[in-house]
């Protein structure tokens, strides 16, 4: 079979870009493409960097396992998995004749946060979605080169899914306190997203306005990026954001698994944590958002139902991995119609993680909507352990009153 046309980049290195090896070792870079826009966009980023023998060829991952197993690996290796059904399976089968010392880089078609993450777990260096960017792509092999390509990609954000086992526990309450204890106390920048586009409170509790960007998005994944970002997410503060519909009741609204994969996986580089109100009815729907989550959050009250909902839903969501955890908030403790504390212990087999008192102040201004929810002493007790779970960090512990009166 005629070998694929050849592009080499062409620039001479000079001082402080990476050094290209001897002339009869593998190239330094070699890609395998499939179009132009990207075979251009990497000639230009091998030239940025200095890399005088970097070879463009047109094929994809698979023509690369092929010519690797017949000629020594380079150090750089991008490779295209656009169109493949199974890109994993390829990229084992690359490793296998790859240098151990080499860094792959992979780029696709598919927006995908889930097959990212098993990327990363695999060894991949980085994986893009098209079209790449040259200045992008400079940047992590320039990272890669430094050594500094982990603190980057270390930094993707904790997903953590909130989910009431039944109406009316206050899960909405849960994750919005959360989130704002999160951006405000622990200074970290948070999304909360709120996947109930019809009925959702999470606006509603913030004092803020919904907008039609978030069912946009959803029914248009392909089409979230920064620039639609920043004129969709309302700011509630300038850490926290807020990504809300209110969509009229007379539309049918069922988001696809695979646009809500799409819209995370874009959150989840943007901000430190992505908080997601999701009602059960369309958790049942998105199996694999539970399984993406680093935290899924049970919320329950303390009746009977309650209980029996944990049970079952820690049973879907599967035991415990070193990705995800499942923890179980009781929230609205020793309020009307709660079990006793080891009437509902024995009831759940296993005690509660976190346990948040009732109150009725805070019952009451969740229902009008208000976001000075978070001055509620009941809130701040309950919110400290659980914030502290989420974020790291010692517990926030309230200030003596002499030193709320003098500073």
């Amino acid at each position: 079979m005629p070998a694929a046309p050849v592009a080499t980049a062409s620039s001479t290195a000079s001082s402080g870009k990476i050094a290209h090896p001897p002339a009869e070792s593998p190239p330094l870079a070699m890609a395998y493409v499939h179009d132009q826009d990207s075979e251009m966009a990497l000639l230009r980023s091998f030239s940025d960097l200095g890399i005088v023998d970097g070879r463009v060829e047109r094929g994809n991952i698979e023509t690369a396992i092929n010519d690797l197993a017949r000629r020594g690996a380079p150090h750089f290796l991008v490779v295209d998995v656009s169109g493949l059904d199974d890109p994993m399976t390829a990229i084992t089968r690359l490793a296998e004749v790859c240098d151990p010392k080499t860094e792959v880089i992979a780029i696709g078609d598919r927006n995908d946060i889930v097959l990212y993450r098993d990327m990363k777990a695999a060894g991949v260096a980085e994986y893009f979605f098209k079209p790449v960017v040259s200045s992008v792509m400079t940047r992590v092999l320039g990272g890669i080169a430094t050594g500094t390509l982990d603190q980057r990609t270390a930094r993707t954000g904790k997903l953590v899914v909130v989910l009431g086992v039944r109406g009316g526990v206050g899960a909405t309450t849960i994750a919005t306190q959360t989130a704002w204890f999160l951006a405000e106390e622990r200074q970290r920048r948070v999304l909360l997203l709120d996947l109930d586009l019809q009925s959702g409170d999470a606006a509603l509790q913030l004092d803020t306005t919904p907008n039609h960007a978030l069912r946009e998005a959803l029914d248009h994944p392909e089409r979230v990026d920064e620039l639609f970002l920043d004129r969709g997410v309302t700011n509630v503060t300038p850490r926290l954001g807020l990504f809300a519909a209110l969509e009229p009741l007379s539309d049918v609204i069922a988001p696809a698994e695979t646009a809500v994969q799409q819209l995370l996986g874009v959150l989840m580089r943007r901000y430190r944590f992505v908080i997601v109100d999701v009602p059960t009815p369309v958790a049942l729907k998105l199996p694999k958002i539970l399984q993406l989550a680093t935290t899924v959050l049970l919320v329950s009250d303390g009746s009977l139902i309650s209980a029996r909902e944990v049970s079952r839903w820690r049973q879907r969501i599967g035991a415990n991995t070193p990705e995800r955890s499942t923890l179980h908030v009781l929230n609205k403790k020793g309020a009307d119609g709660a079990l006793p504390d080891g009437e509902f212990v024995r009831a759940l087999v296993q005690p509660p993680d976190f346990t948040i008192a009732y109150d009725r102040t805070v019952a009451k201004t969740a229902v009008m909507g208000t976001k000075t929810l978070h001055e509620s002493g009941t809130l701040r007790r309950g919110l400290a352990a659980l914030t502290r779970e989420l974020a790291g960090g010692a517990a926030d512990v309230p200030r003596p009153l002499w030193r709320r009166m003098f500073g």
